[in-house]
C-alpha cells in the first residue's frame, strides 16, 4: 500500500469499473512519491536497467523467467514507469509497456512504445505478442484476473509464455506491517472482500484484491494457460530494505512474492 494513505478496511470486492477508476485516480496522483521512493530500486532513469520481481529484489537476470526475448514481441502489463520494459528493449526485445495510469506512463522513456489501456480490454489483435509479463503491480488491482488471462492469452501466439508475479496471497492473513507484528496472522486467509480506501466523500480512492493460490491456478487453467513454475523466491541476504509490509524480517519467515511462470496450450 502507498504511504499516507488514508484509513481502510474490509469490503465486499468492488465491481471492476468502479475498481479501474480508483486505481486510475490512485496513480495518476501518487506516481511522483511512488517513483521518489522506489524508482532506484525499481531502475533509475540513468542506471543500467533492470527487471525486478518483487521487494526482495530478484530480477530477471538472476531468475530467467521470460526466456530469451532478444528478437521476440514484448508486453509489458502495468507497467508503471517502464522500467522492467527498458530492460526488454536492452536485451534486444521490442517492447510495448501498457497502464491503465496515464500519470505512470508519462514518467516511462518517450521513445518506448507505450499504451493507455485496462488489462481487461488489451487493444491489440490476436497472436501480436511472443510473451507477456506483469511485475507485482496489476494483478491486485483486479478483481477479475481470469479476464485479464483470457485477453492475455488471446493477445500471446501459440505457446507464448505469461509471467507476473503478486504479492503472495498468504500475506492476505498478516497485517501489512514490516515489524513483529506482521507475523501474526489477524484475518482469514479465505476471506475475499477486498482492502478499500474511500476519500471524505465516500468515493473509492484505492483499492486491492485478494486472490488465492488455487484462485490462480484455477483462473489460469480456464484460460487456456498451463502451468510451468510458482517461483517463492527466499529473501536475500543483500537486501536490508523495508518495502511497506515487506522486510527482512519477515521475509526470512513468510514468502512476500509468488511468480507464476505460464505458456499458452490452445
Amino acid at each position: 500500500m502507498a504511504a499516507e494513505s488514508p484509513p481502510g478496511g474490509r469490503e465486499p470486492r468492488p465491481a471492476h469499473p468502479e475498481s479501474a477508476r480508483a486505481s486510475r485516480s490512485w496513480w495518476d496522483r501518487d506516481v511522483g512519491a511512488y517513483l521518489a521512493e522506489h524508482g532506484g530500486f525499481l531502475g533509475a532513469p540513468d542506471a543500467p536497467p533492470r527487471l525486478v520481481w518483487g521487494p526482495e529484489g530478484w530480477t530477471e537476470d538472476e531468475l530467467g523467467l521470460l526466456g530469451p526475448v532478444t528478437g521476440h514481441r514484448v508486453l509489458e502489463v502495468g507497467c508503471g514507469a517502464a522500467q522492467c520494459s527498458r530492460w526488454v528493449r536492452a536485451q534486444g526485445g521490442h517492447a510495448v509497456a501498457l497502464d491503465l495510469s496515464y500519470g505512470m506512463l508519462r514518467a516511462a522513456p518517450a521513445d518506448l512504445p507505450r499504451v493507455q489501456a485496462d488489462a481487461v480490454a488489451l487493444p491489440f489483435r490476436a497472436g501480436s505478442f511472443d510473451l507477456a509479463f506483469t511485475s507485482y503491480g496489476a494483478l491486485q488491482f483486479l478483481p477479475d484476473v481470469a479476464a485479464v488471462f483470457r485477453e492475455v492469452h488471446r493477445v500471446l501466439r501459440t505457446g507464448g509464455r505469461w509471467v507476473f508475479s503478486v504479492s503472495h496471497p498468504v500475506r492476505w492473513a498478516f497485517p501489512d506491517d514490516p515489524g513483529p507484528r506482521g507475523l501474526t496472522a489477524d484475518r482469514s486467509y479465505f476471506d475475499r472482500s477486498a482492502y478499500v480506501e474511500r476519500d471524505p466523500d465516500g468515493t473509492l480512492a484505492y483499492v486491492e484484491h485478494h486472490h488465492t493460490l488455487g484462485d490462480y491456478v484455477r483462473a489460469l487453467a480456464e484460460s487456456g494457460f498451463a502451468l510451468l513454475d510458482l517461483r517463492e523466491p527466499e529473501w536475500p541476504r543483500r537486501n536490508q530494505a523495508s518495502w511497506s509490509g515487506w522486510s527482512p524480517l519477515r521475509g526470512a519467515i513468510l514468502p512476500g512474492t509468488a511468480i507464476f511462470v505460464t505458456r499458452t496450450v490452445g
